[in-house]
């Protein structure tokens, strides 16, 4: 099941979350409406390739990212959206899509958008279709140490 890692994780830390099980989605907004999460309250996770490098960006699901401003952001005139073919084999133990924004399992940077960073709590796939976690985003700060962007969405 792929969420035993993200959960595995956290357990080892003594984290306190929550799984809850829905009906199949693929769409972030379809998860959030599934487990009756608000859009702007659930996290997706975007791979982006930034400087020749993938990297997560999360933000609510609601919203899109605006490419132009995540490069003036980091300073990369070359972020871009990376393709599914291009990071399907970095994340084995995932269905494709559901990656959860846990960029340390992966080895790989990950930016949030400070939307959610404000929240006091945080909802995200657990690496299937049918699962999600939700816990404090505090503790999600403190494990993942995520840099927080101030993203322009549209």
């Amino acid at each position: 099941m792929p969420a035993n890692k993200v959960r595995a994780f956290l357990d080892s830390r003594g984290v306190k979350y929550v799984t809850i099980r829905h009906s199949p989605a693929v769409t972030a907004a379809e998860v959030a409406a599934s487990a009756h999460v608000a859009g702007r309250d659930f996290a997706k996770t975007v791979i982006v390739w930034i400087g020749g490098h993938l990297a997560m960006v999360v933000l609510p699901a609601s919203r899109r990212i605006v490419l132009h401003d995540l490069r003036e952001l980091l300073e990369s005139p070359e972020a871009r959206l990376a393709t599914e073919s291009e990071f399907r084999d970095e994340f084995p133990d995932c269905e494709l899509g559901a990656m959860p924004p846990f960029g340390n399992l992966y080895q790989l940077p990950v930016y949030v958008a400070a939307s959610l960073a404000a929240e006091k709590e945080i909802a995200f796939n657990a690496g299937s279709h049918t699962e999600i976690i939700k816990m404090a985003y505090a503790d999600f700060d403190a494990l993942v140490k995520p840099t927080v962007l101030e993203f322009i969405t549209s």
